[in-house]
């Protein structure tokens, strides 16, 4: 039994402690530096929205502002089905260059983006979220990357602008985190997760995604299948506004989570240590673990509880453990303000985890999500 509760805790840190500080290690063992250099190939912006009246303007203003050669930068909106206003708006930027791409019937992201690359004329073509206000410099910042001919997807700095608090946007200090775990994976190789909102893609790189699957995960894992780098640039921002609805948050974490473990299926080759040793390393040390921590979350506890019975050691064990998820409670109560991080981190995480176990139900039952709603703000 205690075998059981020291290898659960040993996964529930290892990826946020230990993958890390190998990654750290192996950067600097072998770096993989990227050679970027001041490029300019023609470059397609392509945003999938859907009722989105409220931010698709200042989306739009902000693209439209890029620093970059108006002459070679097409922005194209596409509309799955919106019926709030959003396409009128987008259409009052047309003498600005915005095109609009109208679906003839709901099909969700991927299948969005898959009609929108067909009508894509640029070499790069970047994604944009449809609530994501990019800096202006920040199409340049991307397509510097491709100068490297090693570089095949590339993911920039989202922020997120809320109260704070357990549910707003990804939790600062979790996103923070994230993008530190990706500047790592960058300097040995590929990142493994990406935001999605604030991405780019050689053109000839992208291929058609199933409806169901995440295309902001399996289009750079196919990335990395082809041989190519996916690498992160924090000199390129955009700015998102956060959730401040719990239950929002949580079923954002739900529809990501399950479309991400359909997404593992569909590029489950890349699982093969034997084939893609650093990729399949990567991918199970921040997604697959990750997913399964609710898993070793629950041994943790039964195992603990279990040997608390005779062992004072595990009774001071079990205390610090009820204390983390009294002080989960707390933040998923709305005390996380009041208790900052003490109380939001575990907080988020739980809600995190908890969502990812939902996925999994659902997933086992052979459930899919391919539309989705505009995030609560």
């Amino acid at each position: 039994m205690a075998a059981v509760f020291w290898i659960s805790l040993f996964l529930i840190a290892y990826p946020y402690a230990i993958y890390p500080f190998v990654l750290v290690v192996w950067g600097r063992v072998r770096a993989r530096p990227v050679a970027r250099a001041a490029i300019e190939p023609t470059v397609s912006v392509l945003i999938p929205a859907y009722n989105e009246a409220d931010v698709i303007a200042a989306t739009l203003a902000a693209m439209t502002a890029q620093d970059y050669p108006k002459e070679r930068l097409q922005i194209l909106v596409v509309s799955d089905c919106s019926d709030d206003g959003t396409d009128d708006i987008v259409r009052t930027f047309a003498d600005r260059g915005v095109e609009l791409l109208r679906q003839t019937e709901r099909g969700g992201k991927a299948l969005g983006l898959n009609a929108a690359v067909k009508r894509a004329s640029g070499e790069i073509v970047v994604f944009c979220d449809a609530n994501a206000r990019f800096a202006p410099g920040a199409v340049r910042s991307l397509v510097q990357n491709f100068a490297d001919p090693s570089v095949g997807y590339v993911t920039g700095k989202l922020t997120v602008a809320s109260e704070g608090g357990v549910a707003s946007g990804n939790g600062d200090a979790y996103l923070r985190f994230e993008e530190g775990l990706r500047a790592a994976e960058t300097r040995v190789g590929s990142v493994i997760g990406v935001n999605g909102g604030c991405d780019a893609i050689r053109r000839a790189l992208y291929s058609d995604i199933p409806k169901e699957l995440i295309t902001d995960f399996v289009l750079p894992l196919r990335v990395i299948a082809a041989g190519k780098r996916v690498v992160f640039d924090p000199q390129a921002a955009s700015l998102e506004d956060g959730n401040e609805e719990l239950q929002s948050e949580f079923s954002m974490r739900v529809r990501v989570a399950l479309r991400a473990l359909q997404g593992l299926v569909h590029m489950r080759r890349l699982l093969n240590p034997l084939r893609y040793p650093a990729a399949s390393f990567c991918i199970f040390s921040h997604k697959v673990v990750r997913y399964m921590a609710f898993v070793f979350l629950a041994t943790a506890l039964l195992s603990n509880v279990a040997l608390a019975i005779g062992s004072p050691f595990y009774r001071g064990l079990l205390v610090a453990h009820l204390a983390v998820y009294a002080l989960a409670a707390c933040g998923l109560a709305g005390l996380g303000r009041r208790l900052g991080l003490l109380a939001v981190a575990p907080a988020y995480l739980l809600m995190s985890y908890s969502a990812f176990a939902v996925a999994t139900w659902r997933f086992l039952r052979g459930q899919t999500m391919a539309t989705w709603k505009p995030r609560a703000g």
